[in-house]
């Protein structure tokens, strides 16, 4: 789906971003703008928010629920199929 610039200043924008960087396009140009800002977005974000999504996810998929869970068996057991 296209993403047409209506605002004269954004296009201005991305052609001062397209020849600051070099890409080819002004689309490559937005492209790499926008990944480069959600890294940065990411990286901010605090590590407590970090670690609840993680710890949501590993809640989600089961792990890390059974105190007494002996990881050492777990992965020895793993090897000797091996």
């Amino acid at each position: 789906m296209p993403l047409y610039v209506r605002d004269d200043d954004v296009l201005a924008l991305a052609v001062e971003l397209q020849r600051l960087t070099g890409a080819p396009t002004k689309t490559e140009a937005v492209r790499q703008a926008l990944r480069h800002e959600i890294e940065r977005t990411q990286q901010a974000r605090p590590l407590r928010e970090k670690l609840a999504r993680a710890r949501a996810k590993a809640d989600e998929i089961g792990v890390g629920g059974d105190p007494d869970f002996d990881m050492k068996a777990y992965t020895d057991a793993l090897w000797a199929r091996i």
